[in-house]
């Protein structure tokens, strides 16, 4: 679960900087109520950046305020973040609208794609703005028609937020959390015994956790995506556009899954040769891996994904191809 803050929320709507600062200090509330139950509110850089008032820009208007608050919002929403553009999930040729207008590129976007596929994702706005409402509804298109509608839940009141998180089981902690969790839960797939020992003693990071689960869940459902002749059906054919090819997953960054180059291949051969869960003696050679960037963490399992053969997961850890 995870909670971005609605960078069309902010533009312009402000009349001074008294409110704005009454405003953006609910934001900050907000921010420091989601910590307290273990969780992250995401901001996107662009929202120090953006127009305030008719005339004051956030760079102009954050210098009235005093020196320790402006320091507290500026490191987070230029510094410390964390920053949803660095995890991208929906592509620039999404076509999503609201309201009217295309919010391609924006939070509303993000969060909208990310519940079209399985990602839960809430939105965080400034108040007072046009943004007062929850859920927000969300429209995908496809060739000009109207693919996909999604219900974004919202929140702009502390209390209200706060009364949500309450209800809400606690998030992963551990590395060994996140195993306990996946294996059981991703029962199409096959983990080898020691598959997420390469995390041990590593810095646990709750968004890259919610990025793994994600990824696994992911696979799990692209291996139930067979019909009785073992052919891919179209849910599986959705799936290997979105996430196995360049077109979709980080606004043009490449796929969430991919296939190592040659040269990785060849120089990193060793490293993504593992044993066989299932017979001993054997090795499967596994380039094909899922992705995290911050921090570079990887997943790599056995390929290719075929109607009745098991779908291995070897390495769950840092990236194995570092130079």
């Amino acid at each position: 679960m995870g909670f971005l803050v609605n960078d069309l929320s902010l533009d312009g709507q402000y009349p001074d900087a008294q409110t704005f600062q009454e405003a953006i200090g609910r934001l900050m509330n907000m921010k420091e109520t989601a910590r307290r139950f273990g969780r992250e509110i995401f901001c996107n850089r662009n929202v120090a950046f953006a127009k305030v008032t008719s005339v004051l820009s956030f760079p102009q208007i954050i210098q009235k305020f005093d020196r320790n608050k402006r320091h507290s919002i500026m490191q987070w929403l230029t510094r410390t973040g964390p920053f949803w553009e660095d995890e991208r999930m929906h592509g620039s040729d999404d076509y999503l609208m609201c309201l009217n207008e295309i919010v391609t590129d924006s939070a509303v976007g993000e969060a909208a794609w990310c519940c079209l596929n399985g990602i839960e994702r809430h939105l965080v706005s400034f108040s007072p703005s046009r943004w007062e409402m929850s859920p927000v509804s969300v429209d995908l298109f496809g060739d000009e028609e109207l693919k996909q509608r999604v219900a974004v839940d919202n929140f702009w009141d502390t209390s209200t937020f706060e009364a949500f998180l309450e209800t809400k089981p606690s998030q992963i902690d551990s590395w060994d959390q996140l195993r306990k969790m996946a294996v059981p839960r991703f029962s199409r797939l096959l983990f080898a015994d020691n598959a997420f020992n390469p995390l041990e003693g590593h810095p646990f990071v709750p968004g890259a956790a919610q990025r793994l689960i994600f990824l696994l869940h992911t696979l799990d459902r692209f291996k139930s995506c067979h019909d009785e002749q073992g052919k891919r059906t179209a849910e599986g054919h959705e799936i290997y556009n979105n996430f196995f090819t360049g077109k979709k997953g980080g606004g043009g960054r490449g796929a969430l899954f991919s296939d190592s180059s040659e040269s990785e291949k060849i120089e990193f051969k060793e490293k993504m040769t593992f044993d066989h869960p299932e017979f001993p003696g054997k090795n499967l050679f596994c380039p094909w891996h899922g992705k995290t960037q911050t921090p570079q963490l990887r997943i790599h399992f056995s390929w290719p994904i075929k109607a009745g053969e098991s779908l291995y997961i070897l390495h769950v850890g840092p990236k194995i191809t570092k130079k």
